[in-house]
């Protein structure tokens, strides 16, 4: 869950910046949980009852994410330069709707629909040099083809993800470093005309529970 007494509080000091192409972005609270019609009880019980909506300019929805109450963490992770993230490859991070079609990190298109966010780790190979400085992505399942405590094979996770893109590789959105904010932000990063969201939720391990800052692109592309 989000800190604080209310996401709403949060987002009431929202930052929202011009780009160098003119486009604006800013965030605003949704005060409801995942529709219950389009995903699952088992499902929407995992997220919190508030979401977080993107927005480019005054009007248009770019998209809406619900994060898990609390994620699952490695006690004894260590960030490095290449992995930021003490998450474990194919766990359930949040929760994505894309009211019209919307577009991954690689700028493939993904249809309208709510989609699982799984975390995944991009291969280390000359095929993905260059698209990101860290490893750390999350990749966007169809809610339909997803349950809460499932345990993916990361083979079948990126096939599965695909068909989001209709294409041959996963539906992705990019992590980046964290901040320390303590407030639920969105910024721009001017030298790749990315927009990146900021929250704080959640990390519990055996024993305890820990803040655990989120930076997640949810405007721009790559930019190879």
């Amino acid at each position: 869950m989000l800190k604080g007494r209310s996401i709403l509080a949060a987002l009431l000091l929202m930052t929202s910046l011009s780009s160098a192409h003119g486009q604006k972005y800013s965030m605003e609270p949704i005060n409801a949980p995942p529709e219950a019609d389009a995903v699952s009880e088992e499902l929407r019980k995992k997220f919190a009852t508030e979401g977080i909506r993107i927005k480019r300019g005054t009007r248009r929805t770019v998209c809406e994410i619900w994060f898990c109450n609390e994620w699952s963490v490695d006690a004894e992770f260590k960030p490095t330069n290449e992995r930021l993230y003490p998450f474990s490859p194919g766990q359930l991070i949040g929760l994505l709707h894309f009211t019209r079609r919307g577009s991954d990190f690689r700028d493939q298109t993904v249809k309208r629909g709510w989609y699982t966010l799984r975390f995944a780790l991009q291969p280390v190979d000359g095929n993905h040099e260059g698209t990101s400085p860290t490893r750390d992505f999350l990749v966007m399942v169809g809610a339909e083809n997803d349950a809460p405590d499932r345990e993916w094979d990361l083979m079948d996770l990126m096939t599965t993800s695909a068909q989001a893109a209709g294409s041959t590789h996963p539906a992705m959105m990019c992590l980046q470093r964290s901040t320390e904010d303590s407030a639920t932000t969105i910024r721009h990063e001017e030298s790749n005309d990315w927009w990146i969201l900021h929250v704080v939720g959640n990390g519990t391990d055996t024993d305890r529970t820990e803040s655990v800052p989120v930076d997640l692109i949810v405007a721009g592309h790559a930019t190879e």
